[in-house]
């Protein structure tokens, strides 16, 4: 805690962090598609293969999407790689996704639009409209998410919002792990990266956050640690200040940073 004396403020990863894309992404696909499976303008094949399929089966399609967000960030590469949103990249894999899973036709184009922004629409976790109103009396906060300005404002609504700032990796026109991101963040808000910890459920996002020179504060949430068990593992020796899931989240960052109150 010692290290977080000295910090100015405060960024926020927010798929996984701020909010369950899990619970909302599932809940949706199943319903669209559940309903679906009793349009009868629908060929009977289609309609049997949508009603063969289980919440099992769009828990999976949910992670395949949100795995294929991270290959589309990870993968880029600033001034070489053609610029792409992620609105147009959650689009893009699900029709894609669609297509894999046999269900190409299920949805009209302006269906597939609206149901690829179902994350636009992601519920918080329970302790974090509570934990960032806490947080943002005290210090000033910012995403720092490779959603666009667009999504993350609407974000920022559903998170009733807590955020002073919104900061996107799409202002940079690179994704995170990419330096030019963290170091842009607090360039924005006037401070050196030393002045600012990254608040992340996510050890990688957290160790390139660190790298740059911010301070650093993981916040397990459940299912959410991509990193191999070992990397977890040895970031406890240099995360700044660790809640662990069982914990009350950003509410206990709040009481952390307020000294134990």
């Amino acid at each position: 805690m010692a290290s977080l004396q000295d910090i100015k403020a405060l960024v926020f990863d927010v798929f996984g962090t701020c909010v369950d894309w899990r619970t909302t992404v599932v809940a949706e696909l199943q319903a669209v598609f559940t309903s679906k499976a009793e349009a009868s303008e629908l060929p009977d094949p289609l309609r049997q293969r949508l009603k063969s399929l289980t919440r099992q089966d769009w828990e999976e399609f949910a992670q395949k999407w949100r795995m294929s967000y991270g290959e589309f960030t990870s993968g880029f590469v600033p001034g070489r790689t053609p610029w792409k949103d992620v609105d147009a990249h959650h689009y893009d894999s699900l029709v894609e996704l669609l297509k894999e899973w046999g269900i190409p036709g299920a949805l009209t184009e302006p269906e597939t639009r609206q149901l690829s922004l179902v994350w636009h629409r992601l519920g918080p976790w329970k302790d974090s409209v509570e934990g960032l109103r806490l947080i943002s009396a005290k210090y000033p906060t910012a995403t720092l998410s490779n959603g666009n300005p667009e999504l993350l404002r609407d974000l920022n609504g559903m998170l009733e919002g807590g955020f002073r700032f919104i900061i996107s990796a799409a202002d940079f026109h690179a994704y995170k792990p990419n330096p030019i991101v963290y170091n842009g963040a607090a360039s924005k808000l006037g401070l050196a990266t030393e002045q600012v910890a990254l608040v992340a459920a996510h050890v990688g996002d957290l160790e390139a956050a660190r790298e740059c020179g911010m301070k650093t504060i993981y916040v397990e949430r459940p299912k959410e640690e991509d990193s191999p068990a070992e990397d977890v593992d040895k970031a406890r020796d240099w995360v700044d200040l660790w809640i662990p899931v069982e914990g009350n989240g950003f509410v206990d960052v709040a009481k952390q940073l307020r000294g134990g109150e």
